[in-house]
C-alpha cells in the first residue's frame, strides 16, 4: 500500500487535548490559520499568518488536526 503525500498512516506527531507552540504559515480556504508540527497539518481557528502561538489541540484526523489558540 502506498501513502501520498500528506496522509500520515502512522502515529500522528500531535495528541489530542497537548498544548504546542507553532507558527501560521499559511490561511486556509476558510479563513483559519494552517501551522505544521513534523509536517503535520493544524488548523488553527483565528490564526493568523506570521502567528506565533500556543495552541490546544482539539481534534485530531487522519490527515490534519484542530486547535484553538490559547
Amino acid at each position: 500500500m502506498s501513502y501520498g503525500r500528506g496522509d500520515f498512516g502512522g502515529p500522528k506527531p500531535v495528541e489530542q487535548g497537548k498544548e504546542y507552540d507553532v507558527e501560521v504559515t499559511e490561511i486556509s480556504r476558510k479563513g483559519d490559520g494552517i501551522a505544521r508540527v513534523q509536517g503535520f497539518v493544524i488548523f488553527v481557528k483565528g490564526g493568523k499568518v506570521g502567528d506565533k502561538c500556543k495552541v490546544r489541540i482539539e481534534s485530531v484526523g487522519p490527515r490534519f488536526a484542530t486547535a484553538a489558540k490559547i
